[in-house]
């Protein structure tokens, strides 16, 4: 079928949108209206707000919503609300928190909280000039004419922490910019930093084009080219540990502590080294981060990519986490670079992530830094421990064997007997198939 182009489709209405997506793509199938329209919220106030967090919304995309008790961080106990459709992200969460209650659970440390955005210029001039003109002119002004988008800001303990002029013409030529760091206190401050920015680059353009140092050909050749804060907040960052002597590492699985602990070592030393495996490690980190994130209502997408870069600061892309067996102590832990925010977005407007929050005592901006940190850092430490002991099959596949039966429609005494079946068993899709043939045969 070749499907037509339309105009104006942010203007109809979610029905008509609903029926155009119907009649040009799915066959005039109306069943998939039912689809959409079972995921609606019965509260008519309720679904419009849902719908006006973003564009051309026709329904709603579910996902589970679990807590992960017991997590002693700080000396505080709390439970921890995690939005992800992964099998078994919650239960390797909650299962870590446990081991670690009575070891004096997880301590934290926020090392900064430096966040960063940036004004990218072309200019054709000389470098030494520029920055004379930066020191004793412009740095001042940028400040003053920022005053009044960052006086609320001021009046809460941040605003703007230092502008530097950054010369990238090594990198492209005639290429410079204004790197500015920022400390937002409780707010995520994307608009914020957005804000600051673009007056500078206004500021900037003004400032440039009265100055008697440059000339006219310099003066033409003057571009801003875009104004934006960065994901990647290297100097934003919270460590969270666990450590305990390698005497009370007991693990149910029947290895010695001794063993369990080398074997620990080594994976994580492996990830380190092993780009390969420093993918699949720091992904399953980022599953409890951001199922946290999520229910927070911050941007998983930007604490994916600052994780992420950061893991490839050195040149080449390793492990989030460390580990060491020093002296008989085992010591394990995550530095990770993370914004986010406590008020503002979603924070006053979706009731799960108010109820998120309410649920964690209505956390500072870092302390919700160190829950996230934590949460990454258990969901790993699950991940390894079944990596080096029973394997990752064994737990992943239990927590996945409902979904398998739901796809073939199993019914609950069905699913009773392979709770049964499977309890000294590692699941696999193949051995599902094949015992439901052989249940429903007889």
């Amino acid at each position: 079928m070749n499907h037509r182009p339309i105009e104006g489709f942010s203007k109809l209405s979610k029905q008509k949108k609903i029926d155009w997506l119907i009649s040009e793509y799915l066959s005039n199938d109306r069943s998939y209206e039912q689809i959409l329209q079972q995921y609606w919220n019965n509260d008519a106030a309720l679904q419009k707000m849902h719908d006006e967090f973003s564009e051309n919304t026709i329904s709603n995309f579910y996902m589970p919503y679990g807590i992960a008790p017991n997590f002693l961080i700080d000396g505080k106990l709390l439970a921890l609300p995690m939005a992800i459709e992964e099998s078994s992200v919650v239960a390797a969460a909650s299962k870590a928190a446990k081991f670690w209650i009575d070891k004096g659970g997880f301590k934290t440390t926020i090392i900064n909280t430096e966040k960063l955005g940036h004004t990218h210029f072309i200019f054709k001039t000389e470098a030494h000039k520029l920055l004379h003109f930066f020191n004793f002119k412009l740095k001042k002004k940028l400040l003053r004419t920022t005053e009044d988008i960052t006086k609320n800001m001021r009046n809460r303990g941040g605003g703007i922490l230092d502008i530097k002029l950054i010369d990238k013409t090594a990198e492209l030529e005639d290429y410079y910019q204004l790197k500015a760091s920022f400390d937002t206190v409780d707010s995520m401050g994307a608009n914020f930093i957005n804000s600051c920015l673009e007056q500078f680059g206004k500021t900037l353009k003004e400032e440039v084009a009265k100055e008697e140092s440059f000339s006219q050909e310099e003066k033409d050749s003057f571009q801003i080219v875009m104004n934006i804060l960065s994901n990647y907040t290297p100097e934003c960052i919270v460590r969270a540990e666990v450590s305990c002597k390698i005497e009370d590492l007991k693990d149910e699985s029947g290895i010695s502590n001794e063993e369990f602990a080398w074997k620990f070592k080594q994976a994580v030393t492996i990830a380190e080294i092993e780009p390969y495996r420093a993918t699949t490690h720091n992904k399953g980190i980022m599953n409890g981060v951001d199922a946290v994130v999520i229910a927070t209502g911050n941007d998983f997408r930007a604490t994916e990519a600052c994780a992420h870069a950061y893991a490839a600061r050195n040149g080449k892309y390793s492990s989030l986490t460390h580990c060491t067996t020093d002296n008989g102590i085992f010591r394990f832990w995550i530095d990770l670079p993370i914004s986010v925010g406590v008020v503002g977005g979603l924070t006053n407007l979706h009731p799960l992530v108010k109820f998120s929050l309410a649920l964690l005592g209505k956390p500072s901006a870092q302390e919700l830094m160190s829950i996230l940190a934590v949460s990454g850092l258990a969901q790993n430490f699950g991940a390894l421990r079944s990596l080096v002991t029973t394997g990752i099959q064994k737990g992943h596949m239990k927590m996945h064997l409902f979904n398998i039966l739901n796809q073939f429609g199993a019914t609950e005494e069905e699913k009773q007997h392979f709770v049964t079946y499977f309890k000294d068993k590692t699941v696999s899709h193949h051995e599902v198939i094949s015992e439901l043939e052989k249940l429903r045969n007889k």
